[in-house]
């Protein structure tokens, strides 16, 4: 019997010091896998922020430890930005991350305020806008502008930056009219339900040959040529 007891003390004193060289080979790989760091950062759909600027927003230009930098943590901070509409991250093998972004675009300034107004509403102080946007003249009530903020955001990019200013303008026949300024120096009138139609701005100019004036595109579509 004793000679049995000392056989299962053996085998279970073995069985220990393979568990416990286990775990230590197991924490060593973790503690070097937690000291590998991220060896490259892929950027994808910005224009407005730079890969660089991302990254830094990221708080990832150091490359800090692979394992222990969390995806959640890293859209977290990078939603924080005002630019940032979403965010997708992904970790691959080797240290790899790869960051998607969908941003939002300036609008228009309200020069009232000294604010620019992005996709959806957000709005950011005028100095953090670095590009030139369509200047909104004057107030437009609360009835109107989240319309307003709707179609603009459906204006190709291209065309809103030949709209130099804006002014809401309504008259007895419409209430939803605004005057455009544009920086060729044409003027187009639109109703909030037609906002759209400017995005055929450059195909009707071709048309003009080069004469300037007002274009309707509020009540019909026709263009008046300036005198002089």
């Amino acid at each position: 019997m004793k000679k049995k007891e000392k056989k299962k003390l053996k085998i279970r004193w073995v069985s220990f010091l393979v568990a416990f060289g286990i775990i230590g080979l197991l924490g060593a790989v973790g503690w070097y896998l937690s000291k590998e760091p991220i060896r490259n950062i892929y950027v994808k759909g910005n224009n407005y922020l730079s890969d660089e600027e991302i990254i830094e927003i990221a708080e990832l230009e150091n490359y800090p430890s692979f394992l222990l930098t969390f995806s959640f943590d890293i859209q977290k901070k990078i939603e924080e930005n005002p630019w940032i509409e979403s965010v997708k991250i992904k970790k691959k093998f080797w240290g790899i991350v790869r960051i998607e972004v969908k941003e939002r675009e300036a609008l228009f300034e309200k020069v009232e305020d000294q604010i620019v107004v992005l996709t959806d509403g957000k709005e950011i102080p005028k100095e953090e806008c670095r590009d030139s946007v369509t200047q909104l003249l004057n107030y437009v009530p609360d009835t109107k502008y989240d319309s307003l903020v709707k179609q603009m955001a459906r204006i190709e990019p291209s065309i809103r930056y030949l709209i130099s200013e804006m002014t809401y303008l309504p008259n007895e026949q419409d209430k939803d009219r605004f005057l455009l300024y544009m920086t060729d120096g044409n003027y187009v009138y639109l109703t909030l339900t037609k906002f759209k139609h400017i995005n055929y701005y450059e195909q009707v100019l071709e048309t003009l040959e080069g004469k300037k004036g007002i274009l309707y595109l509020d009540s019909g579509n026709h263009f008046q040529i300036m005198e002089g």
